[in-house]
């Protein structure tokens, strides 16, 4: 193990944001990683204000990602940023992405990773040249019960895999909130700071990602529709799927955010020929396992048969049976991967693969060619529209 702490730059976080937060919370959870430096808004004085907020030192509280680059570089090695989190608008994650890796730091990015595939291949490059670690905030990943149901589909103990159905309604943009000052509702309905899909790209990418992250196939053809029943909106919310999956294997993806009354709703069920499992981000301490001549069974994160069963969900649980874990911790498991993996790298030793157990740039350009099939199979007058690649 190193003998200290990763040091952390964000980029974005600022006044009122939410996902930056988040982020930095889960950040510092197990204790491995420190926030030194940020360009926190694209306003220079709420940078300073966030800075101040957060206990920073001035000088590395900056006005932009460019002058933090800049600066950053100009300490000594043992001084500057070890990695950068991104946690802006769409738009500005890949030109952000693309400048640190060149210039030589580590990065954690959240999704959806680009704007478009073109930029998602970019980055797929840089990666490669650089040889730089880079994780993508697909948080859903890092729940423990998401960990043992993949490990449980991938000894074959549910069988060939059937069918997937995974949803994620939410409720929250059922009316034009984007018109009443919210922040939130604004960069994410605005096609020039979100892309080409509203609630495609924000939580249709998680249903997608989740889906092939559990079963480890890949979406092969897609039949949808997209909609946008706010008046006046200029991006979808609300999503619909008829999927194919490799290895024969069939689904549905629903994703909307105009479902009145539902929350943060993500679930997921698979089901093979012989068992299926099901499991809901609102109750994620639990996976529900249904066998074909069997009872239903309740497996709950914390547990020794969970652990022996997935090693990586044993690694991803922090307290014990019983005791909630939920949206940051799992956050943290994704951090805490990312930093493990950073550290080996600086070690210049290999990874565990349960180390790299974590999203990236591969799963980021699979989200961007996911947005863009839905988005030609919503245009298409054929049934079904082949994978983007």
């Amino acid at each position: 193990m190193a003998k200290r702490k990763l040091r952390m730059g964000m980029v974005g976080g600022g006044p009122g944001a939410f996902i930056g937060e988040v982020h930095r919370k889960a950040a510092r959870m197990d204790g491995s990683i420190e926030l030194v430096a940020g360009a926190f808004d694209i306003d220079p004085k709420k940078s300073k204000q966030m800075g101040r907020e957060l206990y920073l030192d001035s000088t590395r509280v900056y006005n932009n990602y460019n002058e933090m680059i800049e600066k950053e570089l100009a300490l000594p090695e043992d001084e500057r940023i070890d990695f950068v989190s991104i946690t802006t608008p769409n738009n500005w994650h890949f030109p952000i992405a693309r400048d640190f890796l060149k210039a030589g730091f580590h990065v954690m990015c959240e999704k959806p990773m680009t704007l478009n595939v073109k930029e998602a291949k970019e980055l797929r490059e840089i990666v490669r040249k650089t040889r730089k670690v880079f994780g993508l905030m697909h948080n859903y990943t890092g729940y423990p019960m998401v960990k043992c149901a993949r490990d449980m589909i991938k000894s074959g103990e549910l069988g060939k895999i059937r069918k997937i159905v995974v949803e994620y309604p939410q409720g929250w943009l059922a009316t034009p909130v984007e018109k009443t000052g919210n922040q939130q509702a604004g960069w994410r309905t605005d096609p020039k700071q979100s892309g080409g899909g509203g609630c495609l790209g924000d939580i249709g990418t998680h249903a997608e990602n989740l889906a092939e992250y559990i079963t480890g196939l890949k979406i092969t053809d897609v039949c949808a529709e997209l909609t946008s029943f706010v008046k006046g909106r200029k991006l979808d919310d609300d999503v619909n799927c008829i999927v194919k999956f490799s290895k024969g294997a069939k689904g549905l993806l629903h994703a909307s955010q105009i479902s009145v009354g539902q929350e943060n709703s993500l679930g997921i069920w698979v089901y093979g020929e012989e068992k299926a499992i099901e499991w809901h981000q609102e109750d994620p301490n639990t996976l529900i396992v249904k066998s074909l001549n069997g009872p239903e069974q309740v497996w709950r994160r914390g547990n020794d048969y969970v652990g022996k069963t997935s090693p990586a969900a044993a690694r991803a649980t922090r307290v014990p049976a019983g005791h909630p874990e939920a949206f940051i911790e799992a956050f943290a498991n994704v951090y805490c991967n990312f930093a493990q993996t950073v550290l080996a790298r600086i070690e210049r030793k290999k990874a565990d693969p349960l180390i790299t157990d974590f999203p990236n740039v591969t799963d980021g350009l699979r989200g961007m060619q996911f947005i863009e099939t839905v988005l030609a199979s919503a245009k298409s007058a054929q049934k079904w529209t082949k994978f983007k690649k």
